[in-house]
């Protein structure tokens, strides 16, 4: 079974540089039926950038040619895998790293891991679970103060999705990482501006290179990442001191890290935490409010499970229904369309032999919509999880169980807190005549801010429209 960590997706383009770095002679072709070279200098970079993602450039070489596709990027071929059968044959035994940590570190030029590597990913997720035993009341009140907020609002007023639900990922993750520091809206907002700084670039600027040519884009992006850096350094100067001893940074120095790595694996998991979980959240809302029989269902088993009590850690797994909606939410929205991985040895997928050395995407983009796997693939429809053959196919891609990286299965706990408060609360509604398209870049998000209207399921709507 492929393990590998869905997220390196979003580190692809930094993933080549390396390649290009480290194995600037091996040019052979792999014979894979794709594209030839647009342009010798750039292969077909331009094709990429023209389509508007790599996602959507994917798309276009499966369809024209297979499940295995070739393309160039710079002098350098690539193998692209695009169907269930053909990801599963694709198993590397000498990979040992995990290629998401791996490619943002390098990302963010830290030094690349060293055979205890495993032991500090272990760490690092325990700290992880540690941190949501330690926290999850917390969780619970920020979950609250947002769903107050929108039983406060009239059914007419508009909800903006992702402003809210952004700013409530980003609350959670900076208290839960590094502790009551952050209770202070000003720390958040510093916070929040310099991750958008950080993250916009991985999205656009290592693509394209435009980053490099801007001296006043790379010297604010520079900026954002030494505050961030900052901010972690400090707290791993303080050790045992102050009263957030249950924080991940300080699991993580109970572990005994250096200051260096806690600061490390806090960028990590303080970047991509903040923008998965709502990236989550924001899909899984929408798509209840689209799907009035989904939210329904999902309703009464929160009920039946835990009644009017709020949801634990311990009642989590009961929620079966609700595990399924979060696995379609992710299906549906393609939440992290790409992957790659360095072929480290010589490997073969159907009849073709990949060469040592050769970078391999993996298309989950085009995989998540495949008709061959999916049954009416793109409908949203959580009952298809209920087949143990589909899991099967799910956990294979990396979006369940052992495979799944820390970061989505936070994640899935942070939606899991918030659907269920919000939907034993609050009937949620659809815009009408709203269109919600998706951009894919790091993870797919909606282009524009995505909006509903609510109303109390504690009074009727007739009750309400009369009022």
């Amino acid at each position: 079974m492929l393990d590998f960590a869905i997220f390196a997706v979003t580190f692809v383009i930094i993933l080549i540089g390396a390649v290009l770095y480290l194995y600037p002679s091996s040019r052979r072709a792999s014979g894979i039926p794709g594209l030839n070279p647009t342009e010798e200098k750039d292969g077909n970079l331009q094709d990429i950038v023209s389509k508007g993602s790599l996602h959507e450039f994917l798309v276009g070489l499966h369809d024209e040619f297979g499940s295995v596709a070739s393309f160039w990027f710079g002098g350098r071929p690539v193998v692209s895998l695009g169907a269930v059968a053909q990801l599963q044959q694709h198993i590397n035994p000498n990979r040992t790293t995990d290629s998401f940590e791996t490619m943002l570190k390098s990302l963010l030029r830290y030094q690349p891991g060293s055979g205890a590597e495993v032991m500090r990913k272990k760490v690092y997720e325990g700290a992880i679970n540690k941190t949501l035993e330690n926290h999850f009341p917390l969780l619970l009140q920020l979950v609250e103060e947002i769903v107050d907020k929108w039983a406060s609002y009239p059914k007419s007023q508009h909800t903006p999705l992702c402003s809210h639900l952004l700013g409530l990922a980003m609350k959670a993750v900076t208290q839960l990482a590094m502790g009551s520091r952050f209770q202070d809206d000003a720390e958040v907002i510093c916070f929040r501006k310099n991750h958008e700084a950080i993250w916009s670039e991985i999205g656009k600027g290592y693509l394209d290179g435009s980053l490099e040519k801007s001296s006043s884009r790379k010297a604010h992006y520079e900026s954002a990442l030494a505050e961030m850096e900052s901010v972690l350094k400090s707290m791993a100067k303080q050790k045992g001191q102050g009263s957030d001893q249950s924080s991940f940074v300080k699991c993580l120095l109970q572990a005994n890290l250096t200051e260096r790595q806690v600061m490390e694996d806090g960028m990590v998991f303080t970047l991509a935490g903040c923008v998965i979980t709502a990236n989550l959240c924001i899909w899984a809302v929408h798509f209840l409010s689209v799907s009035e029989e989904v939210q329904e269902r999902l309703y009464h088993e929160l009920v039946e499970v835990l009644g009017e009590e709020p949801v634990t850690l311990e009642k989590i797994p009961q929620l079966r229904y609700c595990q399924q909606v979060l696995n379609e939410t992710v299906r549906t929205s393609k939440l992290t369309p790409v992957a790659a991985r360095l072929q480290e040895v010589e490997g073969k997928v159907d009849q073709h032999v990949i060469p040592k050395e050769t970078l391999v995407i993996y298309a989950l983009g085009v995989v998540l919509q495949d008709a061959d796997t999916w049954s009416l693939p793109y409908r949203f429809n959580p009952d298809r999880f209920a087949d143990e053959s589909v899991m099967k196919s799910f956990s294979l891609l990396g979006f369940s169980g052992n495979q799944a990286c820390p970061e989505l299965r936070f994640a899935y706990t942070v939606a899991t807190v918030l659907l269920s408060t919000l939907v034993r609360r609050l009937r949620l509604h659809k815009v009408e005549g709203q269109v919600v398209e998706a951009r894919y870049e790091l993870v797919s998000t909606p282009k524009d801010d995505t909006w509903i209207t609510v109303s109390n399921r504690l009074v009727p709507d007739s009750d309400i429209e009369s009022k």
